[in-house]
């Protein structure tokens, strides 16, 4: 009976936003060139407006903090497999791993600890898993740049896409871009592909991007949040190919209104990368 209502309540929600969407699409007039002329808004702030919107920023936002388990494996190997806590607007942010390690992000710097732990990629990944839950809410943050829409086909199902860049010094990685891909029956997000920078020179991430597909949407507290990923290798050309490379499992996605940032006391810094 739980599933059951859950899925009313998410079949309610999505057409609930579609035919909003399809009003608002009646009301608003977009333009190409960056919304100049009549003062309407561009094609690229409307597409990732009415995203958000699809997915509820706006209720997303109303909480103070969101938590969920994560259980993350790539190449057959385990990845991660914790708890993250994140303040909605991601100013804080805390990992618990199962194994008793604890990273923190304060809004600028990293902490992992006990100070003896080893976790290599610490820092990328307090800050990369956590975004890419949260990125339905984050696509109209300040630094973003968003490229053309266009319209495509991929397997027979009907996709609105653009580039999503970011402006030099936002985050860690300025030079990371996404390819960020609409279902056009939901216009939920469907996948993003992207490349990643963290330690390594642009030309060379760009010879390697991969892609993440959002799956089995829930609805918590009215807020759209796919709890099943799975990653790709991907090309401009093929779209998403092959098996997957890798795949994340999300449960017990809550809303808190407060949560713990403390750094601990035996606690170490974790320096962005040169």
């Amino acid at each position: 009976m739980k599933k059951l209502l859950l899925l009313f309540a998410a079949t309610t929600f999505f057409v609930s936003c579609n035919e909003t969407k399809k009003q608002e699409d009646k009301k608003i007039p977009v333009e190409q060139n960056n919304g100049i002329g009549d003062g309407a808004p561009s094609l690229s702030v409307a597409f990732s407006e009415a995203i958000e919107k699809t997915h509820n920023k706006e209720a997303f936002l109303e909480h103070n903090n969101v938590s969920f388990d994560i259980a993350l494996n790539f190449n057959g190997q385990e990845r991660l497999n914790g708890t993250f806590t994140m303040r909605t607007n991601s100013s804080k942010i805390k990992y618990e791993s199962q194994d008793g390690k604890t990273v923190i992000y304060d809004g600028k710097d990293v902490f992992l600890s006990p100070k003896n732990a080893e976790m290599k990629m610490a820092r990328f990944d307090i800050l990369t898993w956590p975004y890419f839950m949260a990125m339905p809410f984050k696509l109209t943050d300040p630094g973003t740049q968003w490229g053309t829409v266009k319209q495509i086909t991929e397997n027979g199902k009907e996709f609105s896409k653009a580039k999503l860049s970011f402006k030099n010094g936002v985050g860690d990685t300025a030079d990371d871009w996404y390819q960020v891909y609409v279902d056009n029956d939901t216009n939920l997000l469907n996948y993003a592909s992207y490349i990643v920078t963290f330690g390594k020179e642009i030309e060379k991430a760009e010879e390697e991007p991969h892609a993440i597909l959002y799956e089995n949407y829930q609805v918590v507290d009215g807020v759209a949040i796919s709890d099943t990923w799975k990653f790709y290798n991907w090309s401009e050309d093929k779209g998403m190919f092959g098996e997957p490379i890798g795949e994340a499992t999300l449960s017990n996605i809550q809303f808190l209104e407060s949560a713990d940032y403390t750094v601990p006391k035996d606690a170490k810094t974790i320096d962005a990368p040169k």
